[in-house]
Formats: C-alpha cells, sequence, structure tokens
C-alpha cells in the first residue's frame, strides 16, 4: 500500500514499517512546496515579530512542519527550563538550583510535572533541556544548566529528557560550545578534538543516548563555522559518530545564516519563521546549490520522528487543571528547599546558628526577601501567577519575624540588633544575568525578509484568537513586554551596598546567617569570614520562600551541594571575555582549572553541609564484565535523618589529563545508622579521545578511583586499578 497520509504512515508502523521507512514513503507523496514548508517555522517573520515584542513567547506555542492536506501535525514548541513558558505554569527552581540537588530521581519527576503542564497548554516540543556546562560562573545563562561537569550535567539532563518525554517531545541545547550571552552572535569558539569530546560534548551524547527527540544548534560559531551550519558537529559527531535518529532545530531567529548551508550540514528546521530559508532555498535548489535528496531527508527525520513517538503525541492531552496544580507547587517546593547548599555554619557560643528556633526573633533583612526573584528575564521566563517570597516563607514558619529592605545599612544593623537571629539576603536579578537580549550586529538584519505573505499572516493571526487567557505577572509591570536584556555577568561579587549592609549586620548581631540569591557563583571571600551561617539559596522559583523556610527552620535538612567550584578570587578562573570575537576553548575549567592551578576553591565543586554527620566506610572497587563497581558504607553519625552524596572520582594515567568525576549517588541515612551504597560505573566514562582515528581509546593501565564527598576531598577513600 502506498502511503499518502500520515494516518497511513502511522498504521504502516503499527504494521511492521520502521519508522524511518514509513516517513521516506509519506515524504515521496508530498509535492515540492509541501516539502519546503516542513523546513522551517510556519508564522510569519514581522507578524511574529510583533506577536513576540507583547509577550507573545508566553500565550501560543510556535508551530512548524504542519501540513493540512496530509493529517502531518508537525511540531508546537514551548520553552521550559524551569516551567512551561506559555500560559500561567507553575515555575520551578531554576536548573542550576536542581543541579544542586544530585538527584536524577528528582529531576525526572520536575520534568514529568513540566512536561505535564506543557503538553495541557498545547505544546508538543520543548527547548526545556539546556545543557552547556558552565565554563565560567559570568555566564548569564548558567543558570539554565545544571553545573560545570559534563557527567554530573548529563545525568541530570537525561533524567529530566526522561521525564519530559513522558508528555511531550525533548529538544536538548545548544549544540555546542555555547557559554557565552553578549558574544553569542559574533564569536567563534576554537576547540581541539579532546576538548570537544571529553569536555564540552559527552552530556550531550548522554542525552542523545537516552533518546532525546530533537537537538537545537548553537548561535555561536564553532571552529570557523557557525553551529547552525556546522556539518562536524550536526552531521559527523551527532548522526554519524552518535547514531542519532531525531531532528535538529535551530535556535531562534538568527540561528541559521545560509539556507543552502545550514540543509547540507544537517540542520532539518529552521526555526521559528519563514525567514532565511524561505526567502533563499528555492533559488539556492534551482541553482544546485542545494539538494532535493537533502530536502527529503530532513522532512523524514521530522516525520519519522513524530511516528516514534505517536503514542505520546496522540495520546489526549492532560487536563488544563494540571497547570499551577497543589501537586505540582508541592514539588516546586521540595525542589526549592533540597536545592539549597549550607556553605557554612559556624557555632556562636557553642552553638550553631542554624537551624533557626521557630520560637526566635528572627530579623530579615534586605529587598530582594520580600522581592519575587525568580531570575531570567528572557526565553526561561515563566508568568508564574502564585510565587512566595522569603519574606512570606519566614513569616509562615518562624513565630515573630520583623522586615527592614536594607536600604539604610545603619537602619538595618539596629533592627537586626534587637533580634535573636538576623538573615540578609542579598544577590542577583534577571538585571543582573540571563539571556541576552540587547544590541546585536546590525548585519544580522539583512537576514530578514522585506515583508511578510499576507495569507500567511491572516492565517497566523487567525490561529491566535481562540487562544487560552493568560495573565501578565503584576511584578512585570514596569518591565518591557517582551524579553529583559540579561546579558553575562560584570561581576562575580556582590554589589557593594550588599557587602556593606552584610558587614552591618554582622557587626550588629553575631547570629547572622547570609542567604545568597543567583544563577551561578558569587566570590564571598571579603566577607563571609564575618558570619557565621551562609547558605546558597539560587533562584527558587515560585516556592522560593517556603522552600528556603523549611530548611532554615530544620523542617528539611539541608542535602544540596555545590554543581560547580566558588572560587576564593575571580582571577583564579580561565579567562572570560564577553565581547570576545575568537575565543579557545580547552579541558581546563571548574574544579580541574583550580586543581591543575593549585589554587584551593573557597568552597569546592560537589561541596555542601548538613545538620548531621557522615563517614564512608567500607569502600571496595572492583571490575565487573564493562563497569566498574564502587561499594560503599555511609554512616550518619549525627543525631538527624539526613542525606549524603558519595562522589566517585577518577584519575587517568595520562598526567596531563584531568581527573573525572564518573559517578554519584544521594544517599538517604536515619540518624545514628549506615546504608550501602552502590554505584556502576561504565568502563567507556573512563575511554580518552584518540585523534587519530577521531575515535576513542578504550581504558587501560593503572588508575586511580576516589570515593569522595567532593573534588580534593582529603578524606577520600583512595584506590587503584590496573584496567
Amino acid at each position: 500500500m502506498t502511503i499518502t497520509t500520515f494516518d497511513e504512515a502511522r498504521d504502516a508502523v503499527a504494521g511492521g514499517t520502521t519508522p524511518h521507512g514509513a516517513a521516506r514513503e509519506l515524504v515521496a507523496a508530498m509535492t515540492p512546496e509541501e516539502r519546503l514548508w516542513c523546513l522551517d517555522g510556519d508564522g510569519p517573520t514581522w507578524a511574529g515579530l510583533g506577536f513576540l515584542g507583547t509577550g507573545g513567547y508566553h500565550m501560543a506555542p510556535f508551530r512548524a512542519a504542519r501540513v493540512e492536506r496530509i493529517g502531518l501535525p508537525g511540531v508546537a514548541f514551548s520553552d521550559g527550563p524551569r516551567g512551561a513558558v506559555i500560559g500561567n505554569a507553575t515555575c520551578f527552581p531554576v536548573s542550576v538550583a536542581r543541579g544542586a540537588t544530585w538527584d536524577p530521581s528528582l529531576e525526572e519527576r520536575v520534568g514529568e510535572a513540566i512536561g505535564r503542564e506543557l503538553r495541557a497548554s498545547g505544546a508538543t516540543l520543548t527547548g526545556a533541556v539546556c545543557v552547556n556546562v558552565l565554563r565560567h560562573p559570568a555566564w548569564g545563562r548558567a543558570q539554565e544548566t545544571y553545573g560545570e561537569d559534563p557527567h554530573h550535567v548529563g545525568e541530570l539532563g537525561a533524567a529530566f529528557t526522561r521525564g519530559l518525554q513522558r508528555h511531550v517531545l525533548a529538544c536538548v541545547k545548544h549544540f555546542a560550545c555555547n557559554s557565552m550571552e553578549n558574544a553569542r552572535f559574533s564569536v567563534d569558539v576554537e576547540v581541539d578534538e579532546v576538548a570537544l569530546h571529553e569536555v564540552y560534548l559527552p552530556h550531550f551524547k548522554r542525552i542523545v543516548d537516552e533518546g532525546v527527540a530533537s537537538v537545537m544548534s548553537a548561535y555561536n560559531s564553532v571552529n570557523g563555522e557557525w553551529c547552525g551550519q556546522n556539518r562536524a558537529l550536526l552531521t559527523e559527531v551527532l548522526r554519524d559518530e552518535w547514531g542519532f535518529e531525531g531532528f535538529v532545530i535551530s535556535d531562534w531567529i538568527f540561528g541559521v545564516r545560509d539556507a543552502a548551508a545550514s540543509l547540507s550540514a544537517g540542520l532539518d528546521v529552521e526555526m521559528p519563521y519563514r525567514m532565511v530559508r524561505a526567502q533563499h532555498l528555492p533559488a539556492a535548489l534551482e541553482r544546485g546549490e542545494a539538494s532535493w535528496d537533502d530536502v527529503d531527508a530532513a522532512v523524514a527525520r521530522v516525520v519519522s520522528t513524530l511516528l516514534r513517538f505517536d503514542k505520546i503525541l496522540s495520546a489526549p492531552p492532560p487536563s488544563r487543571d494540571v497547570i499551577g496544580s497543589a501537586e505540582h507547587r508541592a514539588l516546586a517546593r521540595e525542589v526549592a528547599a533540597r536545592s539549597v547548599v549550607l556553605l557554612r555554619n559556624e557555632p556562636v557560643e557553642g552553638v550553631r546558628v542554624l537551624p533557626i528556633d521557630r520560637t526566635a526573633r528572627l530579623a530579615v533583612i534586605g529587598r530582594l526577601a520580600g522581592q519575587v526573584n525568580l531570575g531570567d528575564g528572557g526565553s526561561s521566563d515563566v508568568w508564574d501567577l502564585d510565587c512566595h517570597t522569603v519574606l512570606d516563607g519566614l513569616r509562615d514558619a518562624v513565630d515573630d519575624v520583623v522586615h527592614d529592605d536594607g536600604r539604610d545599612a545603619s537602619r538595618a544593623a539596629a533592627v537586626a540588633a534587637d533580634a535573636d537571629v538576623a538573615l540578609v539576603v542579598v544577590g542577583y536579578t534577571f538585571l543582573d544575568e540571563g539571556e541576552f537580549i540587547g544590541a546585536t550586529d546590525p548585519s544580522l538584519a539583512e537576514l530578514f525578509p522585506p515583508a511578510d505573505d499576507p495569507d500567511l499572516v491572516a492565517r497566523f493571526e487567525a490561529s491566535l484568537a481562540d487562544l487560552p487567557p493568560t495573565t501578565r505577572p503584576e511584578r512585570l509591570a514596569d518591565r518591557d513586554a517582551g524579553f529583559g536584556t540579561g546579558g553575562d555577568r560584570t561581576s562575580l561579587r556582590l554589589a557593594d551596598a550588599d557587602v556593606e549592609l552584610v558587614r552591618s549586620v554582622a557587626a550588629a548581631n553575631p547570629r547572622t546567617v547570609v542567604a545568597i540569591q543567583g544563577g551561578s557563583a558569587v566570590v564571598v571571600s571579603e566577607w563571609v569570614d564575618a558570619v557565621p551561617a551562609v547558605v546558597q539559596a539560587w533562584y527558587g522559583g515560585c516556592q522560593a520562600g517556603p522552600g528556603l523556610a523549611d530548611v532554615l527552620t530544620g523542617s528539611v535538612n539541608p542535602s544540596a551541594r555545590l554543581p560547580f567550584s566558588l572560587p576564593a578570587d575571580e582571577h583564579d578562573l580561565p579567562p572570560f571575555d564577553r565581547d570576545a570575537t575568537s575565543f579557545r576553548y580547552d579541558r581546563w575549567h571548574g574544579w580541574w582549572h583550580l586543581a591543575r592551578s593549585g589554587r584551593a576553591a573557597r568552597f569546592p565543586f560537589g561541596f555542601g553541609l548538613s545538620y548531621t554527620s557522615f563517614e564512608l566506610d567500607e569502600v571496595e572497587v572492583s571490575v565487573d564484565d564493562d563497569a566498574l563497581v564502587v561499594r560503599a558504607v555511609v554512616r550518619n553519625t549525627g543525631d538527624r535523618d539526613g542525606a549524603d552524596v558519595v562522589q566517585v572520582y577518577a584519575g587517568l594515567p595520562d598526567d596531563d589529563a584531568p581527573d573525572r568525576l564518573v559517578g554519584f549517588a544521594r544517599i538517604e541515612v536515619r540518624a545514628g545508622a549506615f546504608a550501602t551504597c552502590t554505584i556502576g560505573v561504565p568502563l567507556d566514562r573512563l575511554a580518552t579521545r584518540d585523534v587519530a582515528s577521531h575515535g576513542w581509546h578504550p581504558p587501560t593501565g593503572p588508575h586511580r578511583i576516589a570515593v569522595a564527598r567532593y573534588a580534593g576531598d582529603p578524606d577520600a577513600v583512595t584506590g587503584h586499578l590496573d584496567l
């Protein structure tokens, strides 16, 4: 039977035809115009940009590859790193906060909740899975990824993908080496094959192996070619080496520079509008600069992916009642609490400052304490209408709370002096860091079409007529209807006024706690020794206040660990130039860079305190078939139930190679008890890149295996294996 509709392709797959085979047959039955239609977004450029400028990113998904004649549903895209961005969905803590939980099972639950809300909102594809490693904490979008280590990032991203893909297609981004914001439209990243494959790609491959449906290319250039037309990345690595079977989309608007080059490189869909390809690809095909074979292959990849995920996408969507549901808000609170990293908790007069007694008089200081502070104002922003501040959470948890906004440090100190404990809330907002939506290279304007097709505009406007209502949060009243400007940080330190506030309050009240809000590392060396307690509190989502209060009052024992290194000084980090046009990435950043340069982190990667204490005991490392097997006993030697994170690091035979995090597990242990932990480490995590063969050297020779509680842990249990 000839396949001429998507329903017939679906039936053929049910009868045993492969999705790819059925897709190729369906593509052969499509007209040339229909095939070209599938290669970019379905919306008009100028009308679409106008809709974006009025908050449209939060009102409707972006459609692509929908062909009504043959019943091809195409995709409906929405973003979602911290929650569905369309509608008034639940805002979860940012990804880097969830990375601090070191708990893939929790992240899978978050993915399922966000996926459920996306599907209920009308989306079928999401760009929620952002996993560029945090090369430098000044990166404006650090908050959207999980941390600095490729193994840690890959495991969290794979878990998120599993959860999302119970309801929608997941798209992992930004492929690849995308970790500068202000220069993202102009910078060329130079990276050698070893650094690329051992540091900047392993997490992407992990998520591809998990079965992610789609990959989004990055704006930047890698080794002299824009990522949206980089054949080495999109075809030679992604498809030929890794066997990726899904489809590739571009990043938004400026993600395609050359229509023909992007097609031949392996980019399938230009998003989100009919822009560069609609203008230039038909003529390029006529001139022979582009191939119809490549057109057919790109469309077939989209269709075959839709067929592979048809069971999920054809299922009835959840009720809209799941959007912002009580269940999801309870999960957001759980994650907010589980993400808080206790960095310091010293005793004052023999008693540790945290947790705070609920009957204590608590002075809460700082403008951010009473402010909804969700983070980035760009594409990851969530229009949640029910958000609770730090002050809200503590007023519900502590009997006697007073607040001062901290604008006058002397007045704040006087308020703090009259309290049993003082909490100072300081840090960053979307004004300091986030996705860069500022001025760009003027030449990019040449990519826009001169005008939209009037018929397309009419269809687009008709599609917006029956959208479900979306309310713009009151907290955004003084902001543009579009996106915040964002960008890379200009400093890794607190503002001078915040430092003065911390010092003044600490001088007035010896039992002072500092809570840092932000999306990445904050250098604390100039003030940290003046206060007995510090927590990293991130952008904690809609339940940031209750979640933090749960930790500060001891309802939740902190178990989070840093997903990055917190340096003692900015100069301890590798260089960062947010205005660079060319930049070299090597293997050395984060905890590897600090170890190599002999500089101790102020708080190391993987570090975090608890209200109880733990010991590692009875550690055994063995080889079983194609994996290392690490077994350990975790003893809770304190008087509170708690959770520890066991981390496995491997030192390779090559002295010039960085050590690697190769496994981890979060283990809950009751007070005074112990639990046995088993961590499997596939041997391919120890493989090294072979430049000659463009493949991998299997691990051989002596390897040092350290079972630790953070990078560089002096109490790590270390063993040696000869593989």
